[in-house]
């Protein structure tokens, strides 16, 4: 008898919550660099922050990658398909993307003219630093994601992945679970979907995503959660066959009728 891959099984649920306990620790430990930002020193002050955040974002990004890793390790165990496979774990995010991630998160806490001018400089560090942890967190739980795709990718046994959302996660995160194992390409995953999400990589996810990737093996069948098949049921019901339109009707069906409500 096949066995089953779920987003909603116990591996799944333990994964999922290992990689937001260390989103917990990432923002923690960002909120802390802001004793690197000088307020009367602010333009020299700004490249040791720049620098400390960098390096906090490598460091957890290494370990959401080594996470990623140990839990396909397990799913393939599970799976009991032949031969050896070791997950190589993805490489760090390119520097220069890094920085302009962090830039664009801090870009406000310059002296901002006209009517913003009112807006003082501990709102607006307190401004970055939410988005500061926002794009941090994406940086570092892209590593994990990537790390399973390439993965399924490179593994013979692996047949594809499914998108894992969290029961308060947003409609599109939501929509891209319902799909089921549907993912062996980046495109299907959510790359060529909703082009309003910031940021760059193979696959769409939003800063601040805990979107997780579960990888399918051979002789596997995949059963959705019972969450993401209903969303899959309001997506059928209400969404689909409206052209252009399917993610606004979703997630209208989703505010009234979802049991988990969007954030």
């Amino acid at each position: 008898m096949a066995s089953t891959a779920s987003d909603g099984s116990e591996g799944a649920d333990r994964y999922r919550r290992a990689q937001r306990g260390l989103s917990r620790l990432l923002l923690r430990d960002v909120g802390r660099l802001r004793r690197f930002l000088n307020p009367s020193r602010l333009q020299a002050s700004f490249p040791d922050w720049l620098a400390a955040a960098d390096e906090v974002v490598a460091q957890y990004g290494d370990m959401s990658a080594s996470l990623a890793a140990e839990f396909f390790d397990g799913q393939r165990a599970a799976a009991e398909v032949s031969g050896d496979f070791t997950p190589p774990l993805a490489d760090r995010p390119p520097p220069e993307q890094v920085e302009a991630s962090l830039r664009w998160a801090t870009h406000g806490i310059w002296a901002p003219e006209g009517e913003g001018a009112t807006v003082t400089l501990d709102e607006r560090l307190d401004v970055a630093e939410s988005q500061a942890e926002a794009v941090a967190q994406k940086l570092v739980a892209d590593q994990g994601r990537e790390t399973i795709r390439q993965a399924v990718r490179g593994d013979r046994q692996a047949v594809g992945y499914a998108r894992a959302a969290a029961l308060g996660a947003c409609a599109f995160c939501k929509l891209m679970a319902s799909r089921g194992m549907v993912y062996a390409t980046a495109g299907t995953a959510g790359g060529d979907a909703n082009d309003s999400f910031l940021g760059g990589g193979t696959a769409k996810y939003h800063n601040s995503c805990n979107c997780c990737v579960i990888p399918v093996f051979r002789g596997q069948r995949f059963e959705l959660s019972t969450h993401a098949a209903e969303w899959d049921r309001l997506y059928q019901e209400y969404a689909q066959g409206h052209s252009g339109d399917q993610l606004r009707r979703f997630r209208r069906a989703l505010a009234d009728r979802d049991a988990h409500p969007l954030p």
